[in-house]
């Protein structure tokens, strides 16, 4: 890892800090970098938009397509203070950036009362046997959305 990567994980560092300090939500921040620029910065939003979703890295991601113009950031690199939860790292894989970073792994999380663990152990699990019980219900229409898609000459593959 370079000097000038290593500042990116300093920034995402300093700005879950901030964060911590101004109350504006947990201890987590992110940068998208494209070139060598930092082109988003963000820091977990939680509590403050009362959205589950708004997490450092989402909320990263979501900048840095506004700021492209695009829905992936391909050629980019993201920089997390902290392992990507599942949420998380699905996004960086829709997402597909180049790489990701970070700075503190998922254990670091769980002992400062984070713990992403129980969701990585559901995801091996059955929907109907998980502790939020997912359910399939089988519709007789059910596959037409991907006939049609399958068959749309306007689609944009992602």
């Amino acid at each position: 890892m370079t000097e000038r990567q290593k500042g990116y994980l300093r920034q995402a560092l300093v700005l879950a800090q901030e964060n911590v300090r101004t109350g504006n939500g947990g201890p987590f921040g992110a940068l998208i970098v494209q070139d060598d620029k930092v082109i988003a910065a963000a820091t977990n939003r939680v509590i403050v938009d009362n959205d589950p979703t708004a997490h450092a890295e989402m909320v990263a991601i979501r900048e840095a397509c506004r700021v492209l113009g695009h829905f992936q950031i391909e050629g980019c690199d993201l920089y997390s203070s902290c392992e990507p939860c599942p949420m998380c790292l699905g996004a960086i894989y829709w997402a597909r950036p180049r790489s990701y970073y970070f700075a503190c792994t998922r254990e670091s999380a769980a002992s400062a009362g984070f713990d992403d663990a129980y969701i990585y152990e559901e995801l091996h699990l059955k929907p109907e046997a998980r502790r939020i019980p997912g359910h399939c219900v089988y519709m007789e229409m059910a596959s037409a959305p991907f006939v049609e898609w399958a068959q749309s000459l306007q689609k944009i593959r992602y």
